[in-house]
């Protein structure tokens, strides 16, 4: 992604060309940011390869917390968290909802994205 520059070790910018000290980039935080134009140099990347924050939240609410239906309010279902809620005394929410927690796992990004509506902003 970035053209290095041997010489005096500096990373272009991609979108304006300008040098940016690849140590500076490296410590600082907010090196992250060209000073000519304020692109994000270096991104800064999902906890897990392939899971995006929104669906790994979404797993992990349904596997620890799926009694409850916390995972169906996250996913703007209220009427299915509020049959998990009153049901939370027989355990057959927590069930389905570790279930549920593999069947999102097994989703790719685009197909969770579009089913449930959560396109990242």
């Amino acid at each position: 992604m970035f053209k290095q520059t041997r010489a005096l070790n500096l990373k272009k910018c991609p979108l304006c060309g300008h040098d940016i000290p690849a140590l500076a980039a490296e410590t600082h935080a907010s090196a992250h940011l060209c000073p000519e134009c304020g692109f994000q140099t270096n991104p800064v990347r999902s906890a897990a390869p392939g899971l995006s924050d929104r669906r790994l939240r979404v797993i992990l609410l349904a596997f620890f917390f799926s009694s409850f239906g916390v995972h169906k309010f996250y996913l703007k279902r209220p009427r299915q968290g509020m049959l998990y809620l009153i049901f939370c005394w027989t355990f057959v929410p927590a069930l389905i909802g570790i279930l549920e927690s593999f069947y999102y796992l097994s989703l790719s990004n685009e197909a969770f994205e579009s089913k449930y509506g959560l396109l990242s902003k």
